[in-house]
């Protein structure tokens, strides 16, 4: 069985396979080796040989959530695989879905099939199984909500395991597969447990207009399709990678003493003692919506995104990223945590 493709067009020598198409940001940055893995036993075989033999590797869903801070030196394993799979019982609907799916394409047949609460999800780039990785959210809603387990091969071993939603220990932004399972896992397949009963989550920004008696899991989905595409740039025109930076976790002292200085300052309550802090605001009430560095900048429409203007190089994106992060650790004494994975020559880096 054939996993290389033919050579895109040459970047370098040694780099010879484009990445380019492979990442929203749209970097033009290159690797040694690229696969595409469309079947599930050809995924787990390429990653587990690669990893076994100590080869750079870096496993690869639609790219969206990775800055590429140089040229790979080694295998990209891009994710292909395909399947949905669907059971129920009196309570709930169950999917099994294939890493390679697209998110916004799940979101869309969970409504196509009258499968509730994915809604609030819309439109975020990427796969299904990148989603658990940082427990993707939005407008109240995050994956985890609706996770039912996530299934994963064991690279050292070739092992498949199966972790309920609670053993991957989720958090904002965060799970298992950051932390102890880091570069460690190959996530295959994800399920979704959707009950039948449907519960409207609106309690962030335009889905408060709703009418939480008689709206449809349509009429939000239409709502979250429309505020995020006024909002946030479409990656095949300008490049990006969404929402830049995650919104800090601050103690509400500290909120509470900003307040006093910023009256409009926004943040949400985030457990006992605890206020998330909107990115966003934080960088436009800085000063830096429209900031620019090369090719890089801050986008005119939305603060906490980034974007390629045109030609943008990797190294624009990070003092760019960096400035954004000392300008707010010195106004406001929050530091910045980007949300992007960056990933270097070998593997995954620091900002």
């Amino acid at each position: 069985m054939a996993f290389w493709i033919p050579k895109d067009t040459p970047m370098q020598d040694n780099f010879p396979y484009s990445l380019k198409p492979h990442n929203t940001f749209a970097l033009a940055r290159s690797c040694r080796e690229l696969v595409h893995a469309t079947k599930n036993e050809q995924l787990i075989e390429v990653s587990c040989r690669l990893y076994q033999t100590h080869e750079p590797m870096l496993i690869l869903g639609g790219g969206s959530n990775v800055i590429f801070c140089d040229d790979f030196a080694g295998t990209v394993v891009l994710v292909e695989t395909k399947g949905i799979e669907v059971s129920a019982d009196a309570e709930n609907h169950y999917l099994s879905v294939a890493a390679g799916e697209n998110w916004h394409d799940l979101v869309c047949f969970c409504l196509d099939n009258g499968f509730s609460g994915l809604e609030n999800l819309a439109l975020i780039p990427g796969t299904v199984g990148a989603a658990p990785i940082q427990n993707i959210g939005a407008y109240g809603v995050e994956m985890n909500d609706f996770c039912d387990w996530v299934e994963y091969v064991e690279l050292e071993s070739g092992k498949k395991i199966r972790l309920s939603a609670d053993e991957c220990e989720f958090g904002y932004r965060d799970s298992i597969f950051k932390r102890q399972l880091l570069e460690k896992a190959l996530i295959t397949h994800v399920g979704f447990k959707l009950p039948k009963q449907w519960f409207p989550k609106l309690e962030y920004g335009p889905l408060k207009a709703l009418n939480v008696s008689g709206v449809t899991p349509q009429q939000v989905f239409d709502c979250i399709c429309e505020t995020r595409q006024s909002k946030l740039p479409d990656p095949k025109v300008l490049g990006n990678a969404g929402s830049f930076f995650k919104n800090p976790v601050v103690d509400s002292a500290q909120f509470d003493a900003l307040t006093e200085i910023y009256p409009n300052i926004v943040g949400y309550p985030h457990g006992s003692g605890k206020t998330k802090v909107a990115a966003g605001w934080l960088i436009d009430n800085a000063g830096l919506k429209g900031f620019k560095i090369g090719g890089a900048a801050v986008h005119d429409k939305q603060a906490l995104v980034l974007v390629n203007t045109g030609g943008a190089t990797s190294e624009d994106i990070l003092i760019l990223a960096e400035s954004i992060v000392e300008k707010i650790e010195q106004q406001f004494g929050i530091r910045l945590e980007a949300e992007p994975r960056m990933i270097g020559a070998n593997g995954e880096r620091s900002l």
